[in-house]
């Protein structure tokens, strides 16, 4: 990924476009390192989009088949990269944009859900398409997903993996708006002039009563995510997930 800042905005551009911008570990620990990074006395937003045709396809799945192999190195690997990027996002000072163009998979939709604001273009597609390959929900699906979606909605997004348009991705509220994509830059750049003229420490402040007051803190479900994404890693499900996608076949799941 590369990083710009430049008039207040902190910009962070995933560029993989050769895996449609998945993440490995070591991309979601900078993403996190670099959210961190950002100073609401230094900037007013931060804009998360992805280079070429994909905002992101969520997590490497090669890079998946090389993860550390005991429970205990799996969760602190889950922990202190996917998990960390749910923290700074969440406890960010700082508003976060996500600007959609192309997939939101995966891990890519739980970005897109974990920002404060989203706007796609009525091309983009998402999915949360965990379950195709053994996973659970993870990078904070679990506890962010139903929260805007709803329960119900969340349910069926997340157990059958569809893949959904934009319009719909509005309607679920999953983004603010969907537009055309020639629109989309602007309608962010308006959205970030526009948090430009409010006042950021407020907006920070805000933004931390509306978590802490929600019904669970999310530490406690990130926690339980995770130990529950360590199951998940050590399961015939995974391996047969992750050897449907290196085969390039249709993963074949024990009922």
């Amino acid at each position: 990924m590369h990083v710009d800042s430049d008039d207040g905005v902190l910009e962070i551009t995933f560029d993989r476009p050769d895996v449609r911008n998945a993440m490995d570990w070591a991309v979601a620990a900078e993403l996190a390192e670099t959210i961190d990074g950002a100073d609401p006395e230094d900037h007013h937003a931060i804009v998360i989009s992805g280079e070429g045709d994909a905002f992101s396809a969520g997590g490497d799945i090669e890079a998946m088949a090389d993860s550390p192999g005991s429970p205990r190195e799996s969760y602190e690997g889950v922990a202190e990269t996917f998990g960390r990027v749910v923290e700074a996002m969440l406890s960010s000072p700082v508003p976060i944009v996500a600007k959609v163009r192309g997939d939101a998979v995966g891990a890519g939709l739980a970005l897109v859900a974990l920002a404060d604001i989203a706007y796609a273009d009525e091309g983009a597609s998402f999915s949360c398409a965990f379950v195709r390959i053994g996973l659970i929900p993870d990078t904070g699906g679990t506890f962010v997903l139903p929260r805007i979606v709803g329960l119900r909605a969340a349910k069926k997004l997340a157990f059958t993996g569809e893949v959904f348009d934009a319009e719909r991705a509005a309607e679920l509220e999953l983004v603010n708006e969907a537009v055309p994509a020639e629109v989309l830059d602007e309608r962010v750049r308006e959205t970030v002039e526009l948090l430009e003229r409010r006042p950021t420490d407020v907006i920070g402040m805000t933004k931390q009563a509306l978590h802490e007051n929600m019904a669970r803190h999310w530490r406690e479900a990130l926690d339980y995510e995770n130990a529950l994404q360590v199951q998940a890693r050590g399961s015939e499900s995974h391996e047969e997930g992750i050897a449907a996608f290196l085969e390039g076949r249709e993963p074949e799941f024990d009922e």
